[in-house]
């Protein structure tokens, strides 16, 4: 089994609009996700901001709780409205005296399509082979577990009402 790619599909009921809001807008993204961002999404630049626990989930947010603070950091990829959103990041990257701006980043795609009784979400996140062996054991589990997390706190979020 190929170490290099995780993907996580969920059917989400909502509108597209409401789906895309939810994953573009990094003031949206932040609540569900666990981030609190500096500024908007825009592609190809730089943006950087502090974890957070969840809005959406105790028990989720009790588990981001110890990172609260932490600096998280991405760059925007790619924007294509109502289809797709990407960005580029570390993984796993939470150790605070560890400074990871050497090592190679992962793409993170989020991928609409249209669903008969809602939006497909596709999340993929690619380049874990370019990381050392020793990283690579311990991003790509972590990855795998908290992309399977992220798909319910997004669903939660929307199911909210929200954005």
């Amino acid at each position: 089994m190929s170490q290099d790619k995780i993907e996580k599909k969920i059917v989400l009921k909502a509108s597209r609009e409401r789906v895309w809001r939810a994953i573009s807008d990094s003031k949206n993204f932040g609540v569900w996700f666990g981030v609190d961002f500096d500024g908007p999404f825009v592609a190809g630049q730089k943006l950087t901001g502090r974890i957070m626990p969840t809005q959406v989930d105790p028990e989720v947010a009790k588990k981001q709780e110890p990172h609260k603070g932490t600096p998280f950091e991405i760059v925007v990829d790619t924007i294509a409205p109502m289809e797709r959103f990407a960005f580029r990041w570390h993984p796993f990257a939470g150790d605070k005296n560890t400074d990871y701006s050497k090592e190679p980043m992962t793409l993170v795609t989020f991928l609409l399509t249209e669903q008969d009784g809602g939006v497909l979400l596709t999340i993929t996140e690619t380049g874990f082979e370019k990381l050392t062996p020793a990283r690579r054991g311990e991003a790509f589990p972590a990855n795998d577990g908290g992309w399977a997390h992220q798909c319910k706190l997004i669903e939660k979020y929307l199911a909210l009402g929200k954005p």
